[in-house]
């Protein structure tokens, strides 16, 4: 990074947990309870959801530190395993991943938020996307800013539901007996867990802005453990919250537990502004998705002469070219409107690139002799094969329950393969 002033621990702590705590808190629950009926059984799926990402966290934690830059597995791949792994990965990102992610959660926001706006849902959308792009295309001071203060709002809205869960009478009859492990051991219990690994997604948020984090050795690793613990306990109590509240019966099936929950303590008026503050949730994700997916882009822009326009920053060293890039891609998707499917295309080929870069991590012990300026992941190598193994059965189950959707995603990596043919003939010249 050339210009401005770097970012420190807690603006990075609060980018992991902003691209953490999603819709997915809000979601899992009810189509879990769907799976599996024992209380212990759901608080065990997020309790190892929170096991497998801090595994992750930990990886990444180490291979951010031995390579300090912008781009995460985009960057570790092509050093690790092969540029082309590298490419692909980068790829994703560019072309689907964050941008589908963006424009799922805007369009999640504006559907709380049009009715009171007059706008219609899509336009309301849009209007977040650009305004959010707009407030991380000036510099890092503002992005660090917005992004701290819509990140705090998000913590209180949670800690505060569960507080207030916790203060009022409960009502809940979920099934606290000791048979949770009988279900444990049914494959119900592993599709639930999907629905954790999805919440969970974003603990690897801080490793691709390395390069934007004053002493990465230092805050780096303490930004992705410290978040990614962060939510865990968070995660856990909101279950267990929402478990203690609210009736079995009601939460199975329901995908808008937060409203349910406002709707269930307080009334009609309670579930409109639960529905607010949820819209309002929303927001820090959509930053912090905005803020990260660019440094990829611009990372792979001065490698690949291909992407070399996007390599232009702004006078405080903001990638803008990149950002608007993906503002435009997430845009389409909007536009086109049913792009949910995109990320069932793209989720096995999201989880085998993570799972890869932490594979990748045994190459980089075997190439490099550690040193002081090295974050050394605690467990190793007990912690990655555990890991592995779980994104090996989580890839399992994804083929199992989508397997034309799993498969399709290979049609995304033939045309990522395409493109970085052309953009090594392109550089060769």
């Amino acid at each position: 990074m050339k210009h401005g002033k770097k970012i420190g621990a807690v603006s990075a702590t609060a980018l992991v947990v902003a691209n953490m705590l999603g819709t997915g808190v809000f979601t899992s629950l009810g189509l879990q309870l769907k799976l599996v009926q024992n209380g212990w059984s759901i608080l065990l799926l997020w309790l190892l959801g929170g096991i497998m990402a801090l595994a992750g966290a930990f990886s990444y934690a180490e291979l951010s530190t031995r390579y300090p830059k912008l781009g995460g597995e985009y960057r570790y791949l092509s050093e690790l395993i092969h540029p082309f792994a590298g490419y692909l990965a980068g790829w994703v990102s560019l072309t689907v991943a964050f941008p589908a992610a963006i424009a799922l959660s805007a369009m999640a926001m504006s559907s709380y938020l049009s009715p009171y706006t007059g706008l219609s849902e899509k336009s309301m959308a849009i209007c977040i996307i650009l305004l959010i792009s707009a407030i991380h295309s000036i510099n890092l001071y503002h992005s660090q800013r917005f992004q701290n203060i819509s990140t705090a709002f998000k913590l209180l809205v949670l800690i505060g539901l569960v507080l207030l869960s916790i203060s009022l009478p409960g009502a809940g009859t979920a099934d606290w007996s000791s048979s949770w492990y009988r279900e444990m051991l049914h494959p119900a219990f592993g599709v639930a867990f999907l629905f954790s690994v999805y919440a969970y997604s974003g603990w690897n948020a801080a490793a691709y802005i390395a390069e934007e984090i004053d002493t990465p050795r230092y805050n780096l690793p303490k930004a992705l453990i410290a978040g990614t613990l962060l939510v865990t306990a968070l995660y856990i109590a909101m279950q267990w919250a929402l478990l203690r509240q609210i009736p079995v019966q009601l939460l199975q099936g329901q995908i808008d537990v937060g409203r349910l929950a406002g709707e269930f303590m307080f009334g009609e008026l309670g579930g409109r502004a639960f529905s607010t503050a949820i819209a309002l949730f929303l927001v820090s994700g959509i930053s912090a998705m905005i803020w990260v997916g660019p440094r990829v882009t611009r990372a792979m822009a001065e490698d690949y002469p291909l992407w070399g326009f996007l390599k232009k920053d702004n006078s405080h060293g903001i990638p803008v070219r990149a950002i608007w890039l993906q503002a435009l891609i997430a845009l389409a998707l909007l536009y086109f409107g049913s792009f949910e499917q995109l990320l069932l295309y793209t989720g096995f080929t999201l989880q085998f690139f993570t799972a890869l870069t932490v594979f990748s991590l045994f190459r980089a012990r075997k190439k490099e002799i550690p040193s002081r300026n090295i974050y050394l992941s605690p467990g190793y190598p007990f912690i990655q094969v555990f890991f592995l193994l779980l994104s090996a059965w989580v890839m399992a189950f994804m083929l199992y329950l989508h397997p034309f959707e799993s498969l399709a995603g290979l049609l995304l990596l033939a045309a990522g393969t395409a493109f970085w043919l052309l953009g090594s003939k392109i550089k060769a010249k």
